[in-house]
Order: C-alpha cells, then structure tokens, then sequence
C-alpha cells in the first residue's frame, strides 16, 4: 500500500496548485478571507511560520509585506516552486518538512504559525494529534495559530451530487454518519464540532472558527453561476461579515480554525 507521503506527492506532481487561488472565483475568496483574518495578527515585522505552504502564494505575500516567513512544504514539487517565487526575497526562508516532525525549527520561535494543507491529508488520530502539537512548540506563548480544514458536508454538495450520492456517502460516513478518516481520500473533511474537539485537552485557547470560500465550490459549476467583478467585490465584503455565522459553516468547503497558544 502506498504511505500517505507517497499518495501527497504524487496527487500534488501532477496537480497545479500554483493557480489554485487565481483560477477560479472559490479560490480567489478563500485566498481573500484568509488573508483578511491573517492581517489582523501579522505585520509588518511579525515572525510567521507557514506549514503546508504549497508554492508559496501566502508566504511570499507575506514576506513581501514585511514579514519574517518561514515556509515548510512536504513535496518537492511544491517545495522547488515556492524556491522560484521567493528568488530574491531575503526574509523568506523555504524547507523540505512534514507537519508531523518540524525539527528544523526551535520551540517558542514564531509569532503566527499558519498550518493551512497538512490538515486535508492526516488520517490517524496520532497523526493529527502530532502536527497540532508541533506547531504549539514553535509558536511562542500568547502567539496565534491558524489551521485551515474541509468541511465533510461540503465535500459531499460539491463532490456527490452527480448521481453519486451513495459512493460519496460511504467514503465519508460510516453506518451511523460519524466521519471517516483515511488516506484513500486523498482530501479528509471534518464536522466542525469534531475539528474544534481535537484541541479541548492542548494548551490552546479557542478565538474562532471561520469559514473562507462561502458556498463556491458548489456553486460555481453551475452553469447559470456568474458574478461580475463588481458584485464579486461587494459579496467578498458581505461574506467576511457572515464567515464566523454558526448556521453557514458546513456549506463552506475550507475553514480556518484560529487558536492562542496559553
């Protein structure tokens, strides 16, 4: 059986994530949102730590303001792309590393620490368990990390509702409709009561819960979706205003989970 390592790695060699965020308009809002809540912990000076960074589109953004970033990127596609796009960029630093193990990296180093893919991909409980612990140790006390996860209610509206409904029902949930966790998924999603609980025994105090794309991912295939880039403008407002609602968070497709190291 291949490792979770291994199924990663291939999906994201041959997958374009260095547009994820531009191409369409569900990626452009979560890129919007997140930023939107990452702004009001970081500035200009802020030591930021980002796990899971991709090709870097945070983390060069945010060195570019500013920022002391360091970025941690589990597969060497990603990881040589993020090098590209930080050439030039003295105060951002890029490794090779897992969310599970950043021994690279000292305790108590870092401002914000932003762990925004390894949550898609971790199955076993020990594992999930590990990476929240990893990115305590290195964020200093009183610092803020954010963790970014899917929804399993919208993985099943965006992704099973093709005529497929039963074969998405049954890689998610198990007979009682609790969620289920494997490395098969490739993308894991959570109910967000279950991803709030895998903090309540850390020494973290909860800020909130926050949803990034909206309702996009479901709807943007429609073929009667459209929004202008005017209206585009006013619902990113209005959806930031609305992103923390109770009621609306399972129909997000990605969240962010924002926490205070005690």
């Amino acid at each position: 059986m291949s490792t979770r390592e291994e199924i990663v790695t291939d999906f994201y060699g041959k997958y374009d994530e260095e547009t994820r965020l531009e191409r369409s308009r569900k990626g452009q809002m979560e890129y919007f949102t997140t930023m939107e809540y990452i702004h009001r912990y970081a500035g200009k000076g802020t030591k930021v730590l980002e796990v899971g960074a991709g090709t870097g589109r945070y983390s060069v953004a945010l060195a570019k303001e500013g920022m002391d970033v360091t970025a941690v990127e589990l597969t060497k596609s990603n990881l040589d792309v993020l090098r590209r796009n930080a050439e030039g960029i003295d105060n951002l630093r890029a490794y090779q590393g897992d969310a599970l193990k950043l021994d690279m990296l000292a305790d108590d180093e870092f401002d914000v620490t932003l762990v925004f893919g390894p949550m898609y991909h971790l199955y076993e409980a020990a594992d999930v368990s590990r990476a929240i612990d990893e990115a305590i140790r290195v964020t200093k006390s009183g610092g803020v990390m954010i963790f970014a996860f899917i929804s399993v209610y919208a993985i099943m509206y965006a992704n099973y509702m093709q005529g497929n409904w039963a074969f998405g029902e049954e890689e998610n949930f198990t007979k009682d409709y609790k969620t289920k966790h494997f490395k098969e998924q490739l993308f894991t999603g959570y109910d967000i009561v279950e991803f709030e609980e895998l903090f309540k025994d850390k020494p973290t105090e909860w800020i909130t819960t926050a949803g990034t794309d909206a309702i996009l991912e479901s709807m943007q295939p429609r073929e009667d979706f459209s929004i202008t880039d005017e209206d585009f403008e006013a619902y990113k407002k209005w959806y930031l205003a609305c992103a923390e609602k109770r009621e609306l968070l399972g129909y997000t497709n990605h969240l962010i989970y924002l926490c205070k190291k005690k």
